[in-house]
């Protein structure tokens, strides 16, 4: 692993294990994290009352809102969709929760150091 992307490991981790404490904090449960099939991963699966919750987390230092767009596309959007249904396919214990996409940003100038977008995006657009 080259130098940069060891660097952009370490600082999404930090973002993660930050995102992961706040939606602790803010009463969700987490169930999963770094959740992977060979199509796509899942940052964090949370519950938060009936709700099921597919979290992408986002740590942009410098970023901004274009970096935020450009980074959450409707491929990546579309990935993250598909890894969900394979998620709810073999975890058949959540199949009747209403599910939600939510993302959460971290460390973005301009912005709270969390910053939580619930129903970011959704399949039917």
């Amino acid at each position: 692993m080259d130098k940069s992307n060891h660097n952009t490991k370490v600082v999404g981790n930090f973002g993660e294990d930050k995102a992961a404490r706040y939606l602790f904090n803010n009463g969700y449960k987490i169930i999963a994290r770094n959740w992977r099939t060979r199509h796509g991963e899942i940052d964090i699966i949370a519950i938060t009352k009936d709700i099921l919750v597919f979290v992408e987390v986002k740590t942009l230092p410098s970023g901004n809102a274009e970096t935020l767009a450009r980074e959450l596309d409707k491929r990546k959007q579309k990935r993250i969709i598909e890894t969900s249904k394979f998620f709810l396919l073999t975890n058949r214990e959540y199949s009747n929760r209403k599910i939600r996409f939510d993302v959460v940003v971290v460390d973005m100038p301009g912005f709270d150091s969390v910053y939580h977008i619930q129903d970011a995006f959704s399949e039917f657009v």
